[in-house]
């Protein structure tokens, strides 16, 4: 029984780390975002081209919406075909996604809305829009990472 007792540790120890995993995920992809709000700020500010960077960032606050990019969404379809369901009573009750760690099914709406709504920014950049829809993103997130 100390060896299943061991093993049983290691499996839960495994599924804080991918919780662990997912929220450093979650909070890189943030920052990042962060900065590329910050050129494009200045690149409105400017006068500039704002086009570029206004698509990064949508881009980004999806990535926040599905947990990161197509190479973590890889991983979790590995994961999910070899049986592990992170949240499998959360994916029951309809709060998660099938395989998703931290993001809810409510809060990937709001990241994707979001995410949506800045890109469509990108054709007629509006700096007050952008904090709004910025604001909007960080109020989820900071719900999201706590």
């Amino acid at each position: 029984m100390t060896t299943y007792g061991s093993l049983a540790d290691a499996i839960l120890a495994n599924k804080q780390t991918e919780h662990n995993l997912v929220k450093s995920i979650l909070a890189a992809t943030y920052r990042h975002a962060e900065v590329t709000l910050a050129a494009a700020r200045e690149a409105i500010k400017s006068g500039r081209d704002a086009k570029a960077p206004i698509e990064k960032l949508a881009a980004l606050v999806a990535q926040l919406g599905n947990e990161g990019d197509a190479s973590v969404a890889a991983v979790r379809n590995r994961l999910l075909k070899g049986g592990h369901h992170h949240n499998a009573e959360g994916e029951r009750q309809g709060i998660f996604d099938e395989g998703f760690v931290i993001v809810t099914r409510a809060a990937k709406k709001v990241f994707l809305d979001s995410a949506t709504r800045i890109g469509k920014l990108a054709l007629a950049p509006d700096a007050k829009a952008l904090d709004a829809e910025w604001s909007a993103v960080t109020r989820q997130y900071d719900q999201t990472a706590k």
